[in-house]
């Protein structure tokens, strides 16, 4: 074997060992999250709290996703990306360690932020991601990376809902403190990677002179090295008001009146104010100009709500199944899992195999099919939910038609973008997709608590009703066919542009 040869082998090796010690970014992060969720009902009685206020539990940790994730993407450009990856981790595992001490709503909400914090490691990781793997050897370490939040999945609800059983909820979040701790010392002494911003690097990459370099840094950085504040606190207090707006509505009361049109006022001005700035600002959070292309937009629209109704059931079947009988089905956090578990399983081979899909198809198909058989899914589940066999087996059908809409959809974004701005594409996506998450159980608990039964010897609790369930299931299922509507203007789409393009050629 040649010199290049031999040099080329230890790349390729160190390569993939970054993508396996990355990918477990995703196992513990996922495995954080879905943890907790067979623990909803617990949260809601230790803490003394309403279904409403329970879904802050979630809504918390990706509002603060949401809002840290274009800003942790943009100081990985500045300051590097290992470096911002490091600190993010610190972040995430002081809000794992803190959620175990928690004993009030307040402090495990402040908890679940810093957690939510986490959310941003995932651009920065897939970008480190991008510049280790040749382009041919792409698409294989998105499909490994990506199937890693399957995996996590299924081991926290497996091992997760044990842990809540035997020795409570707080153990789960002592269970992976130390495994963070662990994955962060493993990223600092086995990741090696490049910082661009330096002007040693462009030196490398462009063969330009390094003083040349530097001034062409220095002119540039007050224009390009920015980040976004304003636009981010902008879009935090939309999505915050917007979902307050949504908790009051669940109210009986009579004087809820005045506050949420107050709260949503708020939404509609900061909303308004936000667009506003992301056309000014250099470096915006969301570049409104990529962000209405022809196929960008519908297939990020497609996302946000995949991942909204995803959320939705992630509130809702924890309390179905653990609320007593006959409003529920009376069980605990064990078959909160196994009932669960089908679909993270699923979510997982589905993953993995819609990589493969992908090519034979292509994107815009797949994200069509997907949505197609969440629909059907959905419909399932809003016609057969009374015993926790046909509630695994709907969750099943749902899960398949997800695993192929995700990877469609963020493919037509990955593909559809100009490869320059890629990065900011999928981050938009994903920002967006945040906010989809965000709402998504917000819907579910203004339901759970607009609509309470009492059963007979249970003294003092309300439990959501069959109607609660019902409407809640009817809106995902609406929402889902929304996506299939989408899904057949996205393929037409990619039909005509392909006859543009065939007939434009020579």
């Amino acid at each position: 074997m040649t010199g290049v040869g031999k040099q080329t082998d230890i790349l390729n090796r160190s390569a993939w060992t970054t993508l396996a010690i990355l990918s477990c970014l995703g196992l513990i992060t996922m495995y954080g999250e879905t943890m907790v969720l067979p623990a909803i009902p617990d949260f809601i009685e230790d803490f003394n709290i309403s279904y409403s206020t329970s879904s802050w539990i979630l809504s918390s940790y990706l509002i603060a996703g949401a809002v840290m994730t274009p800003i942790a993407g943009r100081l990985s450009d500045i300051y590097g990306k290992k470096k911002i990856l490091l600190i993010v981790m610190a972040v995430y595992s002081t809000g794992i360690l803190a959620g175990g001490f928690a004993n009030n709503i307040e402090f495990m909400l402040a908890a679940r932020a810093a957690q939510g914090v986490g959310m941003s490691m995932f651009p920065i990781a897939f970008g480190i991601i991008r510049e280790i793997l040749p382009e041919k050897k792409l698409a294989i370490g998105q499909t490994i990376f990506s199937s890693t939040f399957s995996g996590g999945a299924v081991v926290g609800l497996m091992v997760g809902a044990t842990i809540i059983q035997n020795f409570g909820w707080q153990a789960t979040f002592f269970s992976i403190f130390p495994i963070a701790v662990i994955l962060g010392v493993v990223i600092r002494k086995f990741i090696h990677v490049r910082d661009p911003s330096t002007a040693e690097a462009k030196v490398e990459e462009g063969g330009k002179g390094l003083e040349e370099v530097r001034k062409e840094k220095d002119s540039s950085s007050t224009n390009t090295q920015t980040v976004d504040v304003k636009g981010t606190l902008a879009l935090a207090v939309t999505i915050i008001s917007f979902l307050a707006g949504i908790s009051f509505l669940e109210s009986n009361s009579a004087n809820i009146g005045f506050p949420v049109a107050a709260l949503f006022s708020v939404a509609a001005v900061s909303l308004v104010v936000f667009i506003v700035i992301e056309k000014k600002v250099p470096s915006p959070l969301l570049d409104l100009k990529l962000m209405t292309h022809r196929m960008i937009l519908p297939a990020t629209i497609i996302l946000m709500m995949v991942f909204l109704c995803m959320f939705m059931v992630y509130q809702t079947i924890p309390i179905m199944v653990r609320s007593p009988q006959p409003l529920g089905f009376g069980g605990d956090a064990v078959v909160t899992a196994s009932v669960q578990l089908p679909f993270m399983i699923v979510l997982l081979i589905g993953t993995i195999m819609s990589g493969f899909i992908l090519n034979k198809v292509g994107n815009t198909r797949l994200t069509l099919l997907g949505t197609i058989i969440s629909a059907i899914g959905f419909f399932s589940l809003l016609l057969f939910h009374s015993t926790e066999f046909l509630v695994s087996v709907s969750l099943t059908i749902i899960s398949a038609g997800l695993s192929l809409s995700i990877t469609g959809g963020f493919n037509v974004v990955l593909m559809s973008a100009p490869i320059q701005m890629t990065g900011i594409a999928l981050g938009m996506a994903l920002l967006l997709n945040l906010v989809g998450m965000s709402i998504g159980p917000s819907i579910a608990a203004m339901f759970q608590q607009m609509y309470q039964g009492t059963i007979e010897g249970v003294i003092g609790e309300q439990f959501p009703t069959q109607e609660a369930y019902n409407l809640i299931f009817l809106t995902a299922a609406l929402i889902s066919l929304a996506s299939v509507a989408l899904g057949l203007a996205l393929a037409r789409r990619k039909i005509i542009a392909g006859k543009i393009s065939f007939t434009a050629s020579p």
